[in-house]
């Protein structure tokens, strides 16, 4: 395997890395609603009756569902790091990599 298939090995898999955290962070936008319907529905006067007690009650939900998505955040921000380590690796110009992605660097435009 030469230098520009594993560039794109890895390239392939931080793509499948994303797609799949994506797909998880969908998943807990998708429970965080259900909490919320869950909460405004089963949060009343009656079971509650401290207003204390019902924020604490809710804040544990949301603290669960803050913590899984700053954790994703740091997954996908050390994935980005990796994917532009590949896309501009320091010392290449556009020798091999430049050919590889038909000559043109990350950071330009087609005019």
């Amino acid at each position: 395997m030469n230098r520009e298939q594993a560039y794109h090995l890895a390239l392939d898999a931080l793509a499948k890395m994303q797609w799949n955290t994506a797909i998880i962070l969908e998943a807990k936008a998708a429970e965080a609603e259900k909490v919320r319907t869950w909460l405004l529905t089963h949060f009343t006067n009656d079971t509650h009756l401290d207003q204390k007690d019902r924020l604490s009650t809710s804040l544990q939900f949301h603290d669960q569902t803050v913590e899984v998505i700053d954790s994703l955040s740091k997954l996908c921000h050390g994935l980005n790091r990796n994917m532009k380590a590949i896309l501009e690796p320091e010392g290449e110009g556009a020798g091999e990599m430049g050919a590889f992605f038909g000559g043109m660097n990350a950071g330009e435009t087609e005019a």
